[in-house]
């Protein structure tokens, strides 16, 4: 594959002169994905068209820092497994394949296959599979939609403040993981299937515990290795039924998705504000159609695919998102107490937060896309390229998969001055301007971004604000500081984040 520049003085960087036989890069990409020490972080020399780095660790970019801002002269290229990579942060480029390039050429993701029953997911389909099910699946998440949700996350919050009281009087080290993957589940439930779960105070509940057990995935799993070795075996291993995912797990939740979605299809449910009614409507409206042009609804296997990933994606992201946001509370006390300043102001005497008055909340947004810059949940963006096309001058083969390292991106210090630090007057309306929008990347961008940012976006600033309304997070001996990462190839903590909540006056 001749990935090159057309201009001949800016050829493209191998970053890989010497990779590992067979794996490439991925071995120790995906093992050190997340961890890099800070005098790797300060490594940016310049590298005179050679990598003079190949020993430093990856930094959840999959190459290491110094070479993915264009220091080294080239845009680089690295290995996963045998598949050529192309990483770019350069923010014209990234700007072209999400958003400007996206139906032309950028449409699809990577995918390795063995997806069992997510095969139908969003996530996953390709072309005009996917805009057909974005077309149908978009509804669920305008205003009006989560104004009706609203309520329901409002029952979900109350039952959280209740069980963290508990908590609080009892002076618990709480890890930050049990208070936002019960809450984030809870809400989803509720709001995607009309069903009440209670995770909060039912934790050993089979259906909490089945999503805690699938939340483990790693990409060092032997079948996902194997995949990356020997990508010409994943026909066979489809046909087998081999899936990435453990199949008794995908089993438990498709039967339980399938039991949901029969007993809409039998009955009469037209106060239903959920997800999962939206799918079914647009299916059986489809059957009553006799234009054979109309537009296509939802089969019964897209609609549990699209079932299944929203309860994956809405708990772990979220959850995760929110456990960050804590430890960086946790951390900085003085922004902390200007939060809930502006809490206390916008919602005097703990009255419950209202809608519209949470999202007209500066200082809150500033925090969490502060928060969500340093622990972007998705680490990177893969899209792999429909034709030859060249993008800033780049020439990029058909078949190229271009990665965008988030994380790194995030961090890179000629985007974001002290790129570590944790200050959310980046995000202030004075700076916002300054801000290059595809340097900032937490949902993805463009026509193929995250399609639950706002939800996930409510349902993180409602439990934020009715906790620190409330309570303050604090340090204790348990929290480890600095946090590391885990290097399994996600952004999530390497431990628990252990955190005691401080119960604030009555008259906040």
């Amino acid at each position: 594959m001749d990935m090159h520049r057309t201009d001949s003085s800016r050829n493209w960087a191998s970053l890989d002169p010497d990779p590992c036989p067979l794996s490439g890069r991925f071995w120790s990409t995906e093992r050190g994905s997340t961890i890099l020490t800070q005098n790797a972080m300060r490594n940016t020399e310049r590298c005179g068209g050679e990598c003079a780095c190949n020993d430093t660790p990856y930094y959840t970019t999959f190459a290491p820092r110094c070479c993915l801002h264009n220091i080294c002269n080239g845009i680089p290229r690295i290995y996963d497994g045998r598949v050529p990579i192309l990483v770019t942060m350069d923010t014209a480029m990234i700007k072209s394949i999400l958003v400007k390039e996206c139906y032309s050429n950028f449409t699809n993701r990577r995918d390795f296959g063995l997806n069992g029953a997510l095969r139908d997911a969003i996530t996953v389909v390709e072309d005009e599979e996917w805009k057909r099910i974005r077309s149908i699946l978009s509804p669920s998440f305008t205003s009006g939609r989560l104004k009706e949700m609203y309520s329901i996350m409002l029952q979900h919050s109350g039952n959280l403040i209740k069980s963290l009281h508990k908590k609080a009087e009892a002076g618990e080290v709480v890890d930050v993981k049990d208070i936002f993957g019960p809450y984030s589940m809870d809400v989803v439930a509720s709001t995607a299937f009309s069903v009440d779960i209670d995770s909060i105070n039912n934790p050993s509940d089979p259906f909490v515990a089945n999503i805690r057990k699938l939340v483990k995935f790693t990409f060092l799993t032997p079948l996902f290795l194997l995949l990356v070795l020997f990508p010409f075996l994943e026909p066979m291993l489809d046909k087998m039924n081999v899936t990435l995912f453990p199949a008794e797990l995908l089993d438990f939740f498709y039967s339980f998705l399938k039991t949901i979605k029969s007993d809409r299809s039998k009955n009469e449910h037209k106060n239903r504000v959920d997800i999962m009614q939206l799918m079914v409507d647009s299916q059986m409206s489809e059957t009553t159609k006799e234009d054979p042009s109309a537009h296509k609804g939802l089969s019964d296997s897209e609609i549990l695919s699209q079932a299944m990933i929203f309860i994956f994606a809405g708990y772990e992201t979220s959850s995760g998102t929110l456990g960050f946001l804590a430890y960086n509370l946790a951390t900085n006390p003085d922004i902390q107490k200007t939060l809930q300043e502006e809490i206390d102001e916008t919602f005097p005497n703990k009255a419950r937060p209202t809608y519209d008055a949470l999202m007209q909340m500066e200082y809150l947004d500033m925090v969490l896309n502060e928060s969500m810059r340093l622990y972007p949940s998705g680490n990177r963006l893969d899209r792999v390229s429909k034709s030859s096309v060249e993008i800033e001058g780049v020439t990029i083969p058909k078949g190229t998969v271009v990665m965008i390292p988030v994380y790194t991106l995030h961090r890179e210090p000629t985007l974001w001055p002290e790129p570590d630090d944790f200050k959310p007057e980046r995000f202030s309306k004075e700076n916002k301007d300054s801000i290059d929008p595809y340097s900032y990347l937490p949902f993805g961008a463009g026509p193929r971004n995250c399609i639950g940012m706002r939800f996930a976006l409510l349902m993180m600033k409602l439990s934020v604000v009715e906790i620190l309304q409330n309570f303050s997070f604090v340090t204790c001996k348990e929290t480890q500081i600095p946090l590391e990462l885990s290097t399994d190839g996600f952004t999530t903590p390497k431990d628990s984040i252990n955190l005691k909540l401080e119960p604030r006056g009555a008259h906040c």
